[in-house]
């Protein structure tokens, strides 16, 4: 049998000295990180498997599987598709769209680069705001016959919002203009016109076709009107790096470390800076200071470390430090506070709502915060600021933010790390927003807690019973507001000290300005929890009987109120019967159309999932519920 040395058939072997010099070159090569973003069927994906194919990143077996996917789900007719090169899911090569991030990475002789494909559907939004998180450059393509799209305007924003400074307008399928230069010089003007109050640094148009490679790593014959480089020479040349030194010490921590008693780090990525060992550092949010004792690695102890190592801290005093807390420079400190400004990239289906609590989540840190106030929406097509009573799906807007307890941050534009966080929903856990911090809030910086010497307990004492806040929800006409006053007089003939906040009679005076869309119900529930906590804090029973539809409302009330006075009653009555009972003659208008956003008809109820008291009021009486919630209480102490 013949045998062929296929060792002959390959390049010569590299000698030892070669392949160090080689991967020593490598490794001095920067590295630039990049997203291509734009609208649908723009052509990022083709762009990106052009930029692989054409600097001889593709295997054979990768470009034979190629070939075999363009002839089943390919555009091209019989040419290869370069698009599903990185159109990896099933559903995206069906639908011939990208829909989650892809990562590529790729090298020329002179940079190595990390380039995110993100999705142009608008749906898909959030994926595109992930890529841009980490990228120092975007490629925001544009197609030559739609020219600039609301999708363009929109990454764009968001790419500005997320830190990015260099951009490429890269107007792609010019061939399909056949190369008309004022179709290019056009789509250009738009663009700069639209994009001159955003902040870039650099916008750089270059005309190419990603299909066929015209201007995307050699510049093409066909344009020759075109002056400027390909898009590969950019790529190489442009400075995104920023200067060594420019941004101070931050080390957020995310793990303490205690493997036994004679060791105690702290654990984490350093955000920016660098640190070396017996530099002073600051615990942000103490304020104490102490020296670096020791930096830990994997590969044992260092003298320095720098921006993106992840490194463990043994410091030379006991200082209190615990995840979420940052390391600093004493000489550079972050911000503390717990209210900031912040640009907000709303991801959710549901609409953000001001006054509405969230989980707030940075690198580290996790607190609960609540969106004071909505200062105003950016109008994507003009960059105009638009008063808003709430952000929906993909909208871009600037938040006041009130934090349960203080973070330690930076503005974004001075660290995309530490000046980033995300908002999570507290019943769903889903991710709902990416924000940027902009600027602390002073207005309560000479706001504190006063001491006072009389306290809850002793209020409560001397009226021997516990505080408690007794939270009836259901819908309107289930009997809360019946079940409640009877049992306030019972707990009043009985000598207790109670006050009844009852729904109807709360909008004659508080919140006789707020109507009943969802983001004025929310305000409603946020500012009743407040007074109920009052009420609560002078040792009251408080009776609280409002539909409250909303489970993340009431779960924000219940966080206020000390532990154990928060009791959710679950007056739970059908439907048909309450539209049966109609006592206000609601229903009725609701259901003719006569009445908006009515809990039940066209504005939604989320039953409590597990109350702590359950009155299900079928064939039982007001009276009978009413003697059930007092014996409920007496037996547990509240009176």
């Amino acid at each position: 049998m013949l045998k062929v040395n296929t060792a002959a058939l390959l390049e010569p072997e590299i000698e030892e000295p070669d392949i160090r010099s080689y991967l020593a070159g490598q490794e001095k090569k920067t590295l630039l990180r990049f997203l291509t973003c734009g609208s649908v069927d723009d052509g990022k994906s083709t762009l990106i498997g052009r930029l692989l194919y054409d600097t001889k990143l593709i295997f054979e077996d990768q470009l034979a599987a190629l070939e075999q996917d363009s002839k089943r789900h390919g555009t091209n007719g019989n040419e290869i598709d370069f698009a599903l090169l990185v159109d990896g899911l099933e559903a995206e090569r069906q639908q011939g769209i990208t829909i989650d991030v892809a990562y590529r990475f790729f090298s020329t002789p002179k940079r190595k680069f990390i380039v995110a494909d993100t999705p142009g559907h608008e749906q898909y939004t959030r994926n595109m705001a992930t890529g841009a998180s980490t990228a120092d450059l975007a490629v925001v393509l544009v197609d030559a016959r739609q020219g600039i799209l609301q999708q363009t305007r929109r990454h764009s924003i968001i790419a500005a919002l997320l830190g990015i400074r260099h951009i490429v307008l890269a107007v792609n399928k010019i061939d399909l203009v056949d190369f008309d230069e004022q179709v290019f010089t056009r789509i250009v003007a738009d663009y700069e016109d639209f994009a001159k109050d955003l902040g870039f640094a650099s916008i750089v148009p270059v005309p190419i076709s990603a299909r066929h490679g015209d201007n995307v790593t050699q510049l093409s014959e066909r344009t020759t009107w075109y002056t400027g480089p390909s898009l590969i020479e950019h790529l190489e040349t442009v400075d995104v790096e920023p200067k060594i030194g420019e941004q101070p010490f931050r080390f957020p921590v995310q793990y303490v470390s205690r493997p036994n008693l004679d060791f105690r780090g702290f654990s984490g990525t350093i955000a920016s800076g660098t640190v070396f060992v017996g530099d002073e550092v600051t615990v942000a949010k103490s304020g104490r200071h102490t020296r670096v004792k020791r930096i830990v690695t994997y590969d044992g102890d260092r003298r320095s470390a720098s921006e993106g190592q992840a490194v463990t801290l043994v410091l030379e005093d006991e200082v209190e430090v615990s995840r979420g807390e940052m390391l600093a420079s004493p000489q550079a400190r972050p911000q503390v506070t717990d209210q900031f400004a912040a640009n907000l990239v709303w991801f959710d289906e549901h609409p953000l709502l001001p006054g509405r609590a969230y989980i707030l989540r940075t690198e580290t840190d996790q607190v609960s915060a609540t969106v004071t106030q909505l200062k105003h929406r950016v109008n994507i097509n003009n960059f105009a600021h638009e008063a808003a009573k709430c952000l929906e799906l993909n909208a871009v807007g600037v938040c006041n933010f009130s934090l349960q307890s203080p973070v330690a941050f930076d503005p974004f534009q001075e660290n995309r790390s530490t000046g980033s966080f995300i908002l999570i929903d507290r019943v769903t856990n889903a991710t709902v927003a990416a924000g940027m911090i902009l600027h602390p809030l002073r207005r309560a910086a000479n706001i504190h807690w006063q001491a006072l010497d009389v306290t809850k307990a002793s209020r409560a004492a001397i009226k021997h019973q516990k505080p408690a806040v007794l939270w009836f929800t259901g819908l309107s006409g289930s009997g809360k507001s019946t079940i409640a006053n009877l049992l306030e007089k019972k707990l009043h003939a009985a000598g207790r000290h109670t006050y009844i906040l009852d729904g109807d009679n709360v909008r004659h005076g508080l919140n006789r300005d707020l109507g009943f869309t969802e983001e004025d119900r929310v305000e409603n529930i946020r500012r009743v929890a407040e007074v109920a906590r009052l009420m609560a804090d002078a040792g009251l029973i408080v009776l609280v009987s409002f539909i409250s539809p909303f489970r993340a409302e009431r779960r924000m009330a219940r966080e206020l109120m000390g532990e154990g006075e928060f009791v959710e009653v679950f007056v739970d009555t059908p439907f048909e019967e309450c539209a049966r009972r109609d006592p206000k003659g609601l229903y009725a208008r609701a259901l003719k159309g006569e009445l908006k956003n009515f809990t039940g008809v066209d504005s939604p109820y989320e039953a409590p999932e597990r109350p702590d008291i359950h009155l299900q009021t079928a064939a039982r009486s007001a009276e009978d519920m009413a003697d059930e919630l007092e014996t409920w209480l007496r037996e547990r102490g509240y009176c």
